[in-house]
């Protein structure tokens, strides 16, 4: 990729106009909701939160309905609790709108010297830093508001995530593996999904979520092998610099692990072959993924990282179709 170092608010013409003549976000999906449909005045917030993207909030809210469901599948249910995936939707969504805006808010004087990210709304001036910061306050006390409706221990599981959250924007800084942090705070679902539904942790719950940690390191090399020489001018550290030229043989190592530890969690948990049959696929969709990965192509990279929202959803239909097999084997 072809990095191009700019001074923050040099070029007028760093925001793309869409057909409604408003200023949207370099690295969004062109003709995204926001930027179509959104009140004009609400788009630098929604574009803040990254909801004019998606992706960020499936990656982060599977997770959380993984756990649920393998839970229930060990419970022998016939389905998920809806109202418990139902309140993990909506946290996700304003918990990464959250973290996204922290994350700009800290990123604020990198991200106006690199042109992909130039146009975000900090840095292009469209929110000032004290209002991310307030927005970051707002969406975090709605997120409060969702996470007590959970028990105790869930409550008190979800607050202790929120120290790796607070310093993981730093770690680039310091560490070439910020992407095992962000695996640590992204997937912390997987426990309080479990949780949510026993009260308490178990082997499986633990395994889900380390598994899930090694599925965003993996996927979060990826998509970080889009900003390498960028990251390298303004002194920043990622384990797709750490990898290099062996980034594919440590992304397939890592997903690899990932699919273990998930098949281990759901052989304890009591899943039946469907669910191993479902992860036998996304293993297959995983090989493509390395296998056709080409580091040096930005779009490349990007479609192979938003390809894991499939992986996200196969792993959860196959739990589902797993529930409905341990309650009608519980009947028979």
């Amino acid at each position: 990729m072809q990095a191009t170092m700019m001074p923050q608010a040099a070029n007028p013409d760093q925001n793309r106009t869409t057909e409604s003549g408003s200023e949207s976000v370099r690295d969004a999906p062109a003709g995204n909701w926001v930027d179509r449909f959104a009140p004009r005045p609400w788009r630098p917030y929604l574009r803040l939160a990254r909801l004019d993207r998606p992706i960020g909030t499936w990656l982060l809210l599977f997770p959380c309905w993984w756990a649920v469901t393998l839970a229930e599948v060990s419970n022998g249910r016939p389905h998920p609790d809806f109202k418990l995936l139902a309140l993990f939707a909506i946290g996700a969504v304003v918990m990464r709108g959250a973290g996204c805006a922290y994350n700009d808010y800290v990123d604020r004087e990198y991200d106006a010297r690199v042109e992909r990210t130039a146009s975000r709304p900090i840095p292009s001036g469209q929110v000032s830093p004290e209002a991310a910061l307030l927005f970051v306050a707002v969406l975090s006390g709605i997120g409060f508001l969702v996470l007590i409706w959970f028990n105790l221990f869930t409550i008190l599981l979800g607050v202790a995530s929120l120290g790796l959250v607070a310093i993981y924007p730093f770690m680039k800084r310091f560490t070439y593996w910020p992407q095992a942090v962000l695996g640590l705070a992204f997937n912390w679902g997987a426990l309080m999904g479990w949780a949510a539904v026993k009260g308490s942790l178990a082997l499986p719950a633990f395994l889900l979520y380390v598994g899930s940690v090694l599925w965003t390191i993996g996927y979060d090399t990826i998509y970080a092998h889009q900003d390498t020489e960028d990251d390298l001018m303004l002194g920043l550290k990622s384990t797709a610099l750490s990898f290099g030229e062996n980034t594919a043989t440590w992304i397939g190592g890592f997903y690899a692990g990932a699919l273990l530890l998930w098949i281990a969690a759901g052989f304890l948990a009591g899943t039946h072959l469907v669910f191993f049959f479902g992860v036998a696929l996304v293993g297959l969709q995983m090989a493509w993924q390395v296998s056709t990965l080409d580091t040096s192509d930005a779009q490349n990279c990007l479609r192979r990282f938003r390809a894991n929202r499939d992986v996200g959803a196969a792993i959860f239909i196959a739990l589902v179709a797993d529930t409905l097999i341990s309650w009608w084997a519980g009947l028979s």
